[in-house]
């Protein structure tokens, strides 16, 4: 009889003679036919890392080959679930010497299927596929004998054949290729339900379609979760009225599955099968029933036919499920199977009396001084989650600045989810170890009820823990190690969709390009776009209600939550004294910097090769080479740039008194850079006889790359005295914390605002301990000049030399439909630039990135789009454009050194549009006196300040912040021109430069007021003490008035106004406006 593999004779001998193999043993010796099915596997496996070639991992094992290719977007998830079921029982057939006619059947038709893909992918292009004929038991096979020696021989062939065409086609060719072979292959209902089988056993069932099955006698039995093949019933429809498979939970009828070929309309079966064999269940079967639904005796269906799920073939891929008990339930599409457990839970699970308890349960246990003590915004967030939730609405995003607590609102939410009963299992999903073991340690450590905190109260299990257990409640986790369990799993459990029930994000902004674990040796993803896509199927995975916190949403994480049910912003919390302002950033100008390096034709140049580390003089140059200081240490070392700018900055800061003046963090463009950092700094220090240990670098490099040395550095410098400066490249992403910091200096360029906002996080939180009260920016670079687009939220003008990073920046603020018309052709024509100088490697990233277009067929597509569409296209390529708009500092491209000296000329402060004092405080003065009757707030401050309220000072903070005027600022601007220390608050300052009051201090004038009203009156002790409190108060939050002592948790917890009135023989509302005259007593003409 002909051999269904004798295609593969001429391209793959090795592979025609192993199917061949198999197809004669089968019947005969079945063990030795799974044997051969997973050589088929193995060698298709290795000839593709030849072929592509393609690294192998460092742990070179089957199953991470699999993973790599998968990763490598060469295997699709059905691909991958064939070679691990031919590995898998093959290791078996090994090992256990097992033997299967019926399995080698099944198997013998998936490794032909298979093998027509790798023709089609790496053999014969135009090949077309032949249907499968099963070998019977009476047939001869006519097959040559080989021994091993021989199948080791043909294997090397071939080797050799992939390695001497391993240049022909690249890799993203390939890709297409092989996603397009893959489309083109159509599984059988016999091999459809081997992998649902499968998949059902890693889940918690017992499924196997070939001896569970109800004609082989398989009942329901105690103790065990069957999915039993072939149940009947008195349906007149489908297979003879028989469901495809019965679920059973013990003697508990809980579903039916119906299993169809992969081209069937998914949804049509629930509503006909699906449906209709639930109505008809056996009268003998009535045993089994837990109850009925309206016509339905079992509550829950499922339909599918294996493809895994695909948005755009929503209807053709998928497990749908419908839950029959309520005839308003509509089906949905799952990317996975329910356990068995999942069920059990979805039918004591009650939503309605979830919500009713959350809705009914008090807060006093979050705002609890000795517990939670939760801040008003935090509260705010939780209950803005919580609506959400009780609306019926699935996501939630919840916008937070860093450093204002996000971990601890997650607690809060995580109680109250857990103790109304609304959620019974949540996953706190982080990007990163370092934040899940923070995330862990708030956990175990802050108190709720009865002085326990979370650990304590319910069973959590860390980022170590793969398994979850009935009584598991919290589960913290990693986005990679999630990946690696739902994407790369290969093992006997996978998660089930509804293992969780609600999934918290923690940094939900994020993507992989800034998210690298330093030292990660792994790399799960090919690029940005990867990352984001099964980051995304990650949370997608789980059927489960998803609230996500970011402090930056991009555009990618609006798509997945939508649009923020809570935001509040940096800005908000530096007004509220969460946060600490920035000053206004030092300006350094060097001569260098403003007039850059210049090469004459005819110079020599010196140039550094970053791949060998050779250091070269070149041939005098044929033409002219100019850099500007964005080149800086990325296509131009100099050193002498480096030395003026951090003279400078030196004289302003001591290394060896960290406990006053705090620590400094400065960003380098890559290891080299921060190397010569140090080495500069500690040449500068040396003078002083500073301490050697202040100064270091804290790169991914450090101690070899070690991942526990880069987090020992890391925690030095958090926990310790030394180093008092640290010098990184990539320390931004760690999500480790240091209040200390109180300087950032930038040595490099940035151009993503997100990464901006992000390393300006470093140093916004409080530390006390060191009374800081803002912090320092050193800008040597024009970080500022280069954002000054986004920061204004202008658009970016017409410009050739703008980057794509500013036009994107543009792009993302802009509203109107014309300016973004005409931004976006702006982009185009800086495309149309760039893809003339694109060399081999970076067309191959392009089109990879873009799903197979080249430069010329994406910018014909963007053309084509409306404005809009256009702009949503861009920015979610905004990696891509990184990509083209990057240098790469350690790419391996040669650097110039320039030995050119430098000197500074100038170091100012940047006040915004005025980079004078004087300038910003004449515009500050001009905007409260042109709008002091416009914005109601100003008004009150100069006119009735006794009327102001805490929330109406807030929002004029912001309407003020908006326009570039912070406390912080004007305070530094009146210190420059007067010589003299100002710590003035936001009230004095506007009554000052509106109406001419006398300047003082914030901590002057409070306690000027307070000495003022207890000369006026004699209190007793009992009411000393309140003013002391009243003074504390006024300290931090500048506004008093009655309403405060029953909104602010400092006095509501003593009792309130009541209670405080009483003390002072109910005189406390004259007191406090008493107190208010002299607060404003400051010689304003219309106070």
């Amino acid at each position: 009889m002909k051999s269904n593999f004798e295609f593969l004779d001429k391209e793959f001998p090795v592979l025609s003679q192993f199917g061949k193999k198999a197809e004669a043993y089968l019947y005969s010796d079945s063990n030795s036919c799974l044997m051969k099915l997973g050589m088929i596997g193995e060698t298709v496996v290795n000839l593709m890392f030849t072929y592509d070639r393609i690294m192998p991992p460092s742990e070179n094992t089957a199953v991470n080959r699999i993973g790599v290719l998968f990763r490598e977007g060469l295997l699709t998830q059905d691909l991958v679930d064939i070679l691990h079921a031919l590995r898998k029982v093959r290791n078996k057939a090994v090992h256990e010497n097992y033997s299967s006619v019926e399995e080698g059947k099944v198997l013998l038709q998936m490794a032909h299927s298979l093998c027509e893909w790798f023709m089609q992918t790496y053999g014969d292009w135009n090949y077309q596929t032949v249907p499968f004929v099963m070998p019977t038991d009476s047939q001869e096979q006519d097959i040559a004998d080989t021994d091993d020696a021989q199948e080791e021989s043909l294997v090397k062939e071939a080797e050799e054949k992939a390695a001497a065409s391993s240049n022909s086609v690249t890799k993203e060719k390939r890709r297409q290729q092989a996603a397009k072979a893959a489309s083109q292959w159509q599984k059988t209902e016999a091999e459809t339900r081997y992998i649902i089988d499968q998949q059902l056993r890693q889940v918690g069932w017992e499924a196997d379609t070939e001896n569970l099955r109800f004609s082989n006698g398989t009942r329901p039995a105690k103790g065990r979760n069957l999915a039993i093949a072939e149940w009947p019933t008195d349906s007149t429809v489908g297979n003879h009225g028989r469901a495809d498979y019965a679920l059973f939970i013990g003697l508990q009828f809980v579903g039916i599955i119906e299993a169809k070929a992969e081209h069937k309309d998914i949804p049509s079966v629930i509503d006909y099968q699906g449906k209709d064999y639930p109505r008809n269940i056996r009268v003998d079967d009535a045993q089994y029933q837990m109850g009925s639904w309206g016509s339905y005796k079992v509550p829950f269906t499922f339909a599918t036919n294996g493809r895994p799920y695909l948005e755009q073939y929503r209807t053709k891929s998928g497990i749908w499920f419908l839950d029959l008990r309520k005839p308003s339930n509509v089906p949905k599409a799952l990317r996975g199977w329910m356990s068995p457990e999942n069920l059990l839970d979805l039918l004591g699970k009650d939503i309605d009396a979830g919500n009713r308890a959350l809705e009914q349960m008090p807060f006093d246990l979050l705002r609890d001084k000795d517990g939670l003590n939760l801040r008003d915004y935090q509260m705010r967030a939780i209950q803005a989650a919580e609506q959400t939730i009780m609306d019926g609405k699935n996501t939630a995003l919840l916008a937070m600045a860093t450093g204002t607590g996000k971990t601890r609102t997650v607690l809060g939410m995580i109680y109250r989810f857990l103790k109304t009963g609304r959620f019974k299992r949540i996953l706190f999903l982080v990007d990163r170890t370092a934040l899940g073991e923070q995330a862990l340690d708030v956990f175990k450590e802050v108190k709720l009820e009865d002085l326990m905190p979370l650990a304590d109260i319910y069973n959590i299990k860390g980022l170590e823990d793969k398994e979850i257990e009935q009584e598991t409640r919290i589960q913290v986790a990693t986005v990679q190690g999630m990946v690696k369990r739902i994407l790369y799993n290969d093992g006997e459990t996978m998660p089930a969709v509804n293992d969780y029930d609600l999934i918290i994000i923690d940094e939900a902004h994020r993507g992989y390009l800034l998210d690298k674990e330093m030292g990660d040796t792994e790399l799960l993803y090919r690029d940005q776009r990867d990352y984001q896509s099964k980051y995304r199927s990650v949370i997608e995975y789980f059927d489960a209600v998803k609230i996500a916190l970011t402090a930056t949403p991009a555009l990618q994480t609006t798509e997945i939550f939508g649009q923020p049910v809570f935001k509040y912003t940096y800005r908000e919390a530096v007004i509220e004294g969460y946060l600490v302002d920035h000053d206004a950033p030092h300006d350094l100008h060097t001569k260098l910097r403003d007039e850059g390096i210049h090469y004459q034709s005819g110079d020599t140049v010196t140039v550094y090769d970053p791949v060998t580390g050779e250091i070269t003089n070149s041939e005098l140059l044929n033409d002219e080479l100019n850099f500007d200081v964005e080149q800086f240490n990325k296509k131009v070392i100099t050193r002498p740039f480096n030395e003026a700018v951090l003279a400078e900055i030196a004289k302003d800061i001591d290394p060896e008194n960290p406990d006053e003046q705090g620590k400094t963090l400065i960003y380098a463009v890559d290891d080299q850079h921060a190397d010569m950092i140090v080495d500069i700094l500690k040449n500068i220090y040396a003078e002083y006889g500073v301490d050697n240990d202040a100064i270091m670098k804290i790169t991914g490099s450090v101690g070899g790359g070690n991942p526990k040395k880069v987090q020992e550095a890391i925690k030095r410098f958090k926990n310790e005295r030394y180093p008092s400066i640290a010098v990184t490249v990539d320390l931004l992403t760690t999500g480790i914390d240091v209040p200390e910091i109180t300087n950032l200096v930038f040595l490099r360029r940035v151009k993503s605002r997100i990464l901006f906002e992000q390393m300006l996080g470093r140093a916004t939180r409080l530390c006390p301990k060191i009374h800081k009260t803002h912090f320092e920016i050193y800008d040597p670079v024009g970080v500022y000049e280069s954002l000054e687009a986004v920061n204004t939220m202008k658009p970016v003008v017409a410009n050739p030399l703008a980057s794509f990073g500013q036009l994107l920046d543009g792009l993302e603020v802009l509203e109107d439909e014309k300016q973004i018309a005409y931004q976006v052709d702006q982009i185009i024509a800086k495309l149309q630039r760039k893809k003339r100088k694109l060399d081999g490697k970076t067309m191959e990233h392009f089109v990879s990135m873009t799903g197979g277009m080249d430069p010329t067929q994406f910018i014909q597509q963007l053309e084509q789009e409306p404005p809009q569409q256009a702009r949503n296209r861009i920015l979610a390529h905004r990696d891509l454009f990184e990509l083209l708009g990057e240098t790469r500092s350690n790419g391996g491209r040669p650097v110039v050194i320039s030995d050119a000296p430098d000197e500074l000329v100038s170091h100012t402060r940047g006040y915004g549009t005025g980079s004078r004092p004087e300038d910003y405080l004449d515009a500050f003065a001009d905007y409260v006196k042109t709008h002091i009757n416009e914005i109601a707030a100003l008004n009150i401050v100069c006119t009735r300040p006794k009327e102001l309220t805490r929330a109406s000072l807030k929002d004029l903070r912001l309407t003020l912040d908006r326009e570039g005027f912070t406390t912080q600022q004007l305070n530094t601007a009146i210190s420059e021109l007067t010589n003299e220390e100002m710590a003035a608050d936001i009230i004095s300052l506007i009554r000052r430069y509106a109406i001419g009051s006398t300047l003082i201090s914030h901590e002057a004038r409070i306690r000027r007021a307070v000495d003022k009203l207890k000369k006026a009156h004699k209190f007793t002790a009992i009411e000393q003490k309140w003013i002391g409190r009243m003074e504390k108060y006024l300290m931090e939050e500048s506004v008093l008035n009655i309403s405060v002592f029953d909104e602010d948790t400092r006095f509501r917890s003593e009792g309130g106004f009541k209670k405080i009135d009483r003390i002072f023989q109910n005189k406390l509302e004259n007191i406090v406006l008493e107190l208010n005259e002299y607060l404003y007593d400051d010689g304003g003409r219309s106070a």
